[in-house]
């Protein structure tokens, strides 16, 4: 599952190396993170400071506000904060666009995010918990089937960030579909694309974005609608959390960094603190195997 691209294996890759590792549903693992980092002393406000002043799990900069949520305006963390996330946004989607420029061929550029809790034990709703392992479904919006690529970086000085997963989406929904109520005699998939009534609300919602950025992250679709569904059957299933034949865990070293598609490999946080993540989607259209899309996944099975 794990995909380990030091500096010298980085240095041979093609344009598709990395992109095709991500689309079989493995993870890419730098072991140390290529790209340019917040300088020292805005990295220790966020790690020493923040935990205590943010409003929500966690401080995201949004491009389409051009604002930090998560952090009250007024406080005295914010530019830090604004700086850090906004420089690392750019960095990261110039080193994915330079690396994998078939991949980022006009991909929507998200949010940057940082975590300075630790996941371990937060009391914290179980959908929205990092410690239960999931697939993700929407991404500050409707992602109609485009891909979720996440950029992580560890940035805790000492301690690794530990994940678990249980396998890739296709693995994974092959062996609870029916549970979830997606296959067998009394399963509905339901369909997956929008019709006349799912296109007049995006329309609205753009309309309405022009004044209200945030609008933007009301979007839906069928497809994220059912992507949901199974987001929350999987975090909501004692029979999935406790499958062990399934189950690895990795773990990802200080200052490293990791890339997937979040929409396509199942994963959680057990424990690990001061974590950035990079989100963009990617065309659907640029994908070099589109049948293991999780779009196509569900078109297959419906």
């Amino acid at each position: 599952m794990l995909e380990t691209f030091d500096a010298a294996r980085l240095a041979t890759a093609g344009p598709r190396t990395l992109s095709d590792v991500l689309e079989q549903g493995r993870i890419v693992y730098l072991p140390r993170c290529p790209v340019e980092l917040p300088d020292e002393a805005d990295l220790d406000v966020l790690r020493d400071q923040l935990a205590g002043a943010i409003t929500r799990k966690n401080v995201s900069y949004h491009p389409e506000a051009d604002s930090v949520r998560g952090l009250d305006p007024k406080s005295p963390l914010y530019p830090a904060t604004y700086r850090a996330l906004t420089r690392l946004r750019l960095n990261i989607a110039g080193w994915t666009q330079r690396t994998m420029p078939d991949l980022l061929r006009n991909a929507d550029i998200g949010t940057c995010s940082f975590r300075p809790m630790e996941e371990a034990g937060r009391a914290i709703d179980a959908h929205k918990a990092s410690e239960l392992i999931h697939v993700d479904a929407g991404a500050y919006g409707a992602t109609n089937g485009d891909r979720i690529l996440r950029f992580l970086v560890n940035v805790h000085p000492t301690r690794d960030r530990v994940w678990a997963s249980k396998g890739d989406f296709r693995s994974v929904f092959a062996r609870h579909a029916g549970r979830a109520g997606f296959t067998g005699p009394n399963g509905h998939i339901g369909r997956l694309e929008k019709n006349a009534l799912d296109e007049l609300l995006s329309a609205l919602l753009k309309g309405v974005s022009a004044v209200v950025p945030l609008a933007k992250v009301l979007d839906t679709s069928p497809y994220d609608r059912a992507m949901k569904r199974f987001h929350d059957y999987l975090k909501d299933s004692p029979e999935f959390q406790n499958e062990i034949q399934h189950h690895v865990e990795i773990r990802f070293a200080p200052y490293s960094a990791w890339m997937v598609f979040a929409d396509g490999v199942s994963h959680g946080c057990l424990s690990g603190q001061h974590c950035f993540i990079w989100t963009a989607l990617t065309p659907l259209a640029n994908a070099h195997f589109p049948e293991l899309a999780p779009i196509n996944v569900l078109r297959a099975a419906a």
